[in-house]
């Protein structure tokens, strides 16, 4: 019961936040939000909802170790699992893809949270210090919009870039939308934590390998499924962009929101080992990031085999 329950849990988090994405987009757009600002804020918000949701629920029922598990997981499942498994369906042709500035800003949030983390706890000081390296990160990122949006001579461009949006979505449906959402994701997020602390439990392993595994997995399928597709649609090439991109906002907004709302404690096989395995993973993206190399099938072999190795270590 208890994995059925958490499969429940997942998949009511996976729905609530598509669905708060799709209101919140459609109700910013109408108010006339820039399209650009909108999906550097509040999409990005609604897509890592669910894990936001469940590290602050882990940290209210006192099971620290999946909130930071899930992070450092889903980031180490981004680069190997989710640039992985499309990569052996088909080529993704990164090299069109140009992220050198957010890659370095990626790596710089990885080298912070690995230094805050060697304090032993993410606190309201690492919290601040974190929410504070976001807030410049996304200050940079809507500069550079404005810039784009003042150049550009089809302003009617940057709606076609964000998914979900429907300028006919009538007012009631997006009222909808962001009701459903607000309701499933604590919900969810309730139902995934509480049963995955009960399977951690039953098979006496620690709610961090938990968070490292299922939960991180778990959270990471939508950017899977919606990355396999666009691999076999031939649209791959900012799959990377949007990989890095998810990775720096799950480092500084996630965890710098949880803890806030109670005291992280960090484990010390995370600073011997799992932390390490995020930053190595990050860097493995290197040649397709500076010298413009696509993510070819045997690229994806590496990077599933790795991520397989990494598991069986996760939970031998």
């Amino acid at each position: 019961m208890p994995w059925l329950l958490s499969g429940l849990g997942l998949l009511i988090l996976l729905l609530a936040g598509d669905s708060l994405v799709k209101g919140a987009v459609n109700l910013s757009l109408r108010l006339g939000v820039p399209a650009l600002i909108v999906s550097l804020t509040i999409v990005a918000f609604g897509t890592s909802a669910p894990e936001l949701l469940i590290a602050i629920q882990a940290v209210l029922e006192d099971a620290p170790g999946i909130a930071i598990g899930n992070v450092v997981g889903s980031n180490t499942a981004n680069i190997l699992l989710v640039l992985g498994i499309p990569a052996l369906l088909a080529t993704m042709h990164t090299s069109e893809c140009e992220t050198k500035k957010t890659f370095n800003f990626m790596i710089a949030a990885s080298i912070l949270f690995i230094a805050l983390a060697f304090r032993g706890v993410f606190d309201w000081i690492a919290a601040i210090v974190l929410l504070a390296a976001l807030g410049l990160v996304l200050w940079d990122a809507a500069r550079e919009a404005k810039g784009h949006r003042a150049a550009c001579a089809d302003a009617t461009e940057d709606e076609e870039e964000i998914e979900g949006v429907d300028p006919d979505l009538p007012g009631w449906r997006i009222a909808v939308f962001l009701i459903l959402g607000l309701i499933g994701l604590p919900l969810g997020a309730d139902l995934l934590v509480d049963n995955a602390t009960i399977i951690a439990k039953m098979y006496g392993v620690s709610d961090t390998v938990i968070g490292l595994t299922l939960v991180a997995v778990g959270t990471s399928l939508p950017e899977l499924a919606t990355t396999v597709m666009a691999a076999l649609r031939r649209q791959a090439d900012v799959a990377l962009g949007n990989v890095i991109g998810s990775n720096m906002f799950n480092l500084l907004a996630i965890v710098g929101v949880a803890s806030l709302v109670g005291p992280i404690p960090v484990d010390h096989a995370f600073l011997r080992f799992d932390l390490w395995v995020m930053l190595g993973a990050s860097l493995l993206l290197l040649p397709f990031v500076y010298m413009r190399r696509d993510i070819t099938r045997t690229w994806g072999v590496i990077l599933t085999a790795l991520y397989l190795t990494y598991l069986a270590v996760v939970l031998s």
